[in-house]
């Protein structure tokens, strides 16, 4: 097993280099725009306006509690056929993947702005600080300190749920697993390289979130 293990790194270590930069790279795309549909949709959801606050607690609890394989399915199928313009599988795949990460997000913004203490806002009520101000000067400063850690571990999360983007063949790591297992016959050790290259990336992102972590609490 460890020959074969060596053996097949030696041959395909740029097919698994080529998944590495295709799951980092829907990563990173993934939790920018997600953030950015995220941030929108947390407005929303705490925006006094009923109508808008029950259709974003729909899609929250919409794509939060189905499963993101069959959200994939879903705008992989759907996403060809509604827009007016050719669409690749890949970015079929990367659409579900931002909306996805949007609603986890959006929680995870919300959740950082309610939990600054309400008595930073009711003093800036007393000074007479519109709402506007308010929020970008009192409260997202102080919340930015608890979204960015969580944010930090959204993006490992989405990092491994790349992996079941494997299923359409758009060329993250698990993709390449299945070319390396379908090239040599040996899935075993082909999926072991894989492994190892998932737990190293999540350990060292995982170390550098802790450290970013420790810094901000530092700066309180």
């Amino acid at each position: 097993m460890f020959y074969d293990i060596i053996a097949i790194w030696q041959k395909y270590n740029y097919v698994f280099i080529e998944g590495v930069k295709w799951t980092v790279i829907l990563t990173v795309i993934t939790v920018f725009f997600g953030t950015i549909l995220g941030v929108l949709i947390a407005f929303m959801k705490m925006s006094k306006v009923k109508i808008l606050n029950a259709i974003t607690a729909l899609y929250i609890e919409i794509i939060r509690g189905a499963p993101m394989l069959l959200q994939l399915y879903f705008f992989w199928l759907w996403l060809p056929k509604a827009m007016p313009f050719e669409m690749s599988e890949r970015d079929c795949i990367i659409v579900a993947l931002i909306i996805n990460s949007s609603a986890y997000i959006a929680e995870i913004i919300r959740a950082g702005i309610q939990a600054v203490d309400k008595g930073q806002t009711e003093a800036a009520k007393s000074l007479g600080i519109r709402d506007s101000y308010m929020m970008r000067y009192v409260i997202l400063p102080q919340a930015v300190k608890n979204i960015l850690p969580a944010i930090g571990n959204q993006f490992i999360f989405m990092l491994k749920n790349t992996s079941l983007a494997s299923t359409f063949f758009i060329g993250e790591l698990m993709t390449s697993w299945r070319t390396v297992q379908t090239a040599t016959y040996k899935p075993i050790p082909a999926l072991i390289i894989v492994g190892i290259i998932y737990v190293g990336m999540t350990w060292t992102l995982t170390i550098l979130l802790g450290r970013f972590e420790r810094r901000l609490a530092a700066s309180d």
